[in-house]
């Protein structure tokens, strides 16, 4: 039995660790460049610090935000806005129920905080749509409705077909007519950043836009809606076409340099924006075609949620390199994962990168 050789880790170039000293903390990035150097999410917070600081920083990097969960009605959207008003994102990936909320607040209406003391029976009574603590109006989702109607009403896509990006691009103009608030659409609109939502038709946007199909439908045929069972109401469709964002989107990542993605959650959002490494790849393979296949190289995300459970998508960064999804470290990768609740670590996050780097570039 040999003897162990016990290392410095000095000697093996091993990064030293330091304890926080608060008192010699100034500002958000000094706070964040010194959890960098201490231990469990919180040096994952210090190295997704680093990691953005040089996303952001470099003109050439093409930034996708990637978006699931609740966060607009978790009041976090002006983070969103504030993301691609400063010029660090260049393409958006969410949920529609993520825009739908986030429309909400863009046309002057509130969230509220739950009331524990209400029963959910209650709370449907009333008009209440809970999400966890926070308390969604119906009568708000009514009022988005009629913006997404006349939005519809006025506008006429290319080619007569809608893609969640093309329609998402109509509601941000008309945000940025009326002048109601800040939104992320508006901004988006405002910036020329692309959103996408893949799953369009899982969102009180998709059914908007269902209805306002069928209502359409319905006048054309001079029927009442009253008069139809489900099996003839149910039937009409709107003009939409969502290989329109893939392939938009696919163009976007192929003019790009290098590539960085920046996720909240995970969820379909997170995977569809990965996913146009793959559709590269296989499109050179099967069609025999000669695409310059894209890697992301910086990554971070923000998600509690352990691989076993789903919750990532099944995905993290180390095994998405097999999935030919991103540029392996030791050809200069950089990935962070932060296991936290977004609206815990998201605006001190922020906060230090905005202190540190101000706006990116026209």
């Amino acid at each position: 039995m040999h003897a162990r050789e016990f290392h410095d880790g000095t000697n093996d170039d091993l990064k030293p660790l330091e304890s926080l000293s608060l008192d010699d903390v100034k500002s958000f990035p000094e706070l964040l460049r010194a959890m960098s150097r201490t231990a469990f999410s919180g040096r994952s917070l210090g190295e997704a610090f680093e990691i953005l600081t040089e996303m952001f920083h470099r003109p050439n990097v093409t930034t996708v935000m990637t978006i699931s969960g609740a966060m607009t009605v978790a009041k976090q959207g002006r983070i969103i806005c504030d993301m691609i008003d400063r010029g660090y994102i260049q393409a958006v990936v969410a949920t529609g129920a993520l825009m739908a909320h986030g429309l909400t607040e863009s046309i002057g209406l509130t969230h509220y905080a739950y009331d524990p003391s209400k029963t959910d029976e209650d709370l449907f009574e009333l008009g209440y749509n809970r999400i966890y603590d926070t308390l969604e109006m119906e009568a708000n989702l009514n009022d988005v409705e009629r913006l997404m109607t006349a939005v519809l009403n006025e506008n006429t896509p290319p080619d007569g077909v809608w893609s969640s990006a093309r329609l998402c691009r109509a509601i941000g103009k008309k945000l940025d007519e009326m002048g109601d608030g800040p939104g992320v659409l508006r901004s988006a609109y405002r910036a020329n950043v692309p959103v996408f939502v893949p799953a369009f038709t899982d969102s009180e946007l998709g059914l908007d836009v269902s209805t306002w199909a069928m209502g359409r439908a319905l006048k054309a045929a001079g029927k009442e809606a009253a008069s139809l069972n489900s099996e003839e109401l149910l039937t009409s469709v709107p003009p939409f076409n969502p290989f329109l964002d893939l392939q938009e989107y696919a163009r976007l990542i192929g003019r790009s340099e290098d590539l960085g993605i920046f996720t909240i959650g995970g969820g379909v959002p997170r995977n569809w924006a990965q996913q146009v490494a793959p559709y590269y790849d296989i499109t050179n393979h099967r069609l025999g075609a000669k695409l310059k296949a894209p890697r992301f190289k910086y990554g971070v995300r923000i998600c509690p949620e352990p691989v076993h459970w789903g919750g990532l998508s099944g995905c993290t960064y180390s095994e998405g390199v097999s999935w030919g999804k991103f540029m392996p470290p030791a050809e200069g990768g950089r990935f962070s994962e932060v296991y936290a609740d977004a609206t815990v670590v998201w605006p001190i996050l922020m906060k230090a990168v905005f202190d540190e780097l101000g706006s990116r570039k026209a």
